[in-house]
C-alpha cells in the first residue's frame, strides 16, 4: 500500500511538472503567433486604400511617405518622382468641405462618382477611402503600399501605431530606450549591491546583519507603483534641479529608480552565495598570510561567482521587465535617445500604456505582441549569456 502511495505521489508530481511546462509552452507559442502574424501586412487600415489618377506614375509609397503627405511635410509630387504639382489629399474627414450633401447622397451612394470625377479633374489628388465605398473607374488606380517587414519593424525610427492613414511601427527608439535604461540601472546597482552583500556576509556584526537583512528583503516586496511615486516626487525633481533640465523625466531617472528596485534582489542572492563559501577555504587563506580583504577578493568572490552571476541575471530581469515605475519617470517619449538626460520610452512601458487602447486583433494589438516577443528574446539571450559565463567560471 505504501509503495502504491509513493507511485501515486510520484505521478502527481510528474503530472504537475508536465502541465506547467505545457502551459508555459502554449503561452510562448500564443505570444509568437500573435506577434509574427502582423508582419507582411499593410500599414493602412483594413479594407482601405490610396487612390490617384492613372496618369500618375507613382506606383508605390512607404508608410513614412504617407504620414509625411498627410502631415503636409511632403506637399509636391516632384518630391516623389513625378511632375511639379501640388498634392491634394482627400478623405472622409474633409469630403463634405468639397462636395455638398446633395452631391454625395443621403447615404453617400454617389461618393464613388464624386471621388472619381474629382481625381479625373485634378490629377494631383491623393484619395484615402474604404475600398468598399469607392469603386475604381478607368481613370483611377490604387497605389501599392509597402508591407510591414521585419527589418522595417526593427530599424524604423518612429513609433506611431495609431497614425492615420498609415501606421508607423519602428521599434528602434523603444529598443534603445529599454537597453539604455536597463544597462545603466545594472551599472549602478551591481557594484552597490555587491558591496552591500560583502558587508553583510563578511564584515557586519551578526546583530546588525539580523536587522538589515530582513529590511532589505522587505524592500523587494514593495509594489513598483510605490517606487514610481518615490521617483516622481524625489528623483525627478532632484535631477531637474541638478542638471537644469526643462523636465526631470529622463532615462537617468529611470536607471536610478530601477537600480534601487534591483538592489534588494542583488544583495540578497549575492549575500547568500558569499556565505556558502566553506569556512575551511577562508581559514586556509588566512593561515597562508592573506589579509581579510585579500581573502574576500581572491577566494570568496571567485567561489561565489556563480551565485553573483545569478543575482545579476535576476537584477537585469527586474530592470528589463519593469513597467509601471519606468513609465512614471522616463518621460514616455518614443524618440531615439541621444543621452541619459533625455526622455525615453521602454518596451514594457509601451505595452502597458497602449494595450488597453488597441482594438483586439487589430494591427496595433498584434504589434504590441511583437514587442512582447522582442522582450522575451532579449531576456532569454541575457540568461543564455549569463549561463555561459557562469559555466566557464565553474570550469576554470
Amino acid at each position: 500500500m505504501k509503495r502504491y502511495l509513493e507511485y501515486l505521489i510520484e505521478w502527481i508530481i510528474k503530472g504537475c511538472g508536465f502541465i506547467s511546462a505545457f502551459i508555459v509552452l502554449m503561452i510562448v507559442l500564443f505570444l509568437f503567433k500573435e506577434g509574427i502574424s502582423f508582419l507582411n501586412s499593410s500599414p493602412l487600415e483594413k479594407n482601405y486604400g490610396l487612390f490617384v489618377s492613372v496618369n500618375n506614375p507613382v506606383r508605390k509609397l512607404t508608410d513614412l511617405q504617407i504620414k509625411n503627405i498627410f502631415d503636409k511635410k511632403i506637399t509636391n509630387w516632384s518630391q516623389l518622382g513625378w511632375r511639379n504639382d501640388s498634392i491634394r489629399t482627400i478623405d472622409i474627414n474633409n469630403i463634405e468641405s468639397i462636395f455638398t450633401k446633395e452631391q454625395l447622397g443621403t447615404n453617400y451612394e454617389y461618393l464613388s462618382i464624386c471621388i472619381n470625377h474629382y481625381i479625373d479633374s485634378i490629377p494631383g489628388t491623393l484619395a484615402f477611402f474604404s475600398e468598399r465605398l469607392l469603386s475604381i473607374s478607368s481613370g483611377t488606380k490604387e497605389i501599392e503600399v509597402d508591407k510591414i517587414s521585419l527589418w522595417s519593424f526593427l530599424s524604423g525610427e518612429e513609433w506611431f501605431p495609431t497614425a492615420k492613414p498609415a501606421s508607423i511601427m519602428g521599434t528602434l527608439p523603444l529598443l534603445l530606450g529599454t537597453l539604455i535604461v536597463s544597462f545603466f540601472a545594472i551599472l549602478f546597482a551591481l557594484p552597490l549591491g555587491l558591496a552591500a552583500s560583502i558587508y553583510l556576509a563578511e564584515i557586519a556584526d551578526e546583530r546588525i546583519r539580523k536587522i538589515l537583512k530582513p529590511i532589505i528583503e522587505l524592500l523587494s516586496g514593495i509594489p513598483s507603483v510605490v517606487y514610481g511615486f518615490f521617483g516622481l516626487v524625489v528623483i525627478v525633481p532632484f535631477l531637474q534641479r541638478v542638471f537644469h533640465l526643462a523636465v526631470g523625466e529622463t532615462a537617468l531617472a529611470g536607471s536610478i529608480l530601477l537600480a534601487i528596485m534591483a538592489l534588494p534582489t542583488i544583495i540578497t542572492v549575492s549575500e547568500d552565495a558569499i556565505r556558502t563559501c566553506p569556512r575551511a577555504m577562508k581559514e586556509a587563506s588566512l593561515a597562508l598570510g592573506a589579509s581579510h580583504w585579500q581573502t574576500i577578493w581572491k577566494v570568496i568572490l571567485p567561489y561565489a561567482s556563480s551565485g553573483i552571476t545569478a543575482a545579476s541575471i535576476l537584477g537585469i530581469g527586474r530592470a528589463i521587465g519593469e513597467t509601471m515605475a519606468v513609465l512614471m519617470v522616463t518621460g514616455n517619449a518614443a524618440t531615439i535617445p541621444h543621452g541619459l538626460l533625455q526622455p525615453v520610452r521602454t518596451i514594457p512601458a509601451t505595452i502597458a500604456a497602449e494595450l488597453g487602447e488597441a482594438p483586439y486583433g487589430g494591427l496595433h494589438f498584434k504589434s504590441l505582441f511583437a514587442l512582447a516577443c522582442m522582450l522575451f528574446l532579449i531576456t532569454m539571450l541575457t540568461n543564455i549569456i549569463a549561463e555561459r559565463i557562469s559555466a566557464k567560471r565553474k570550469l576554470s
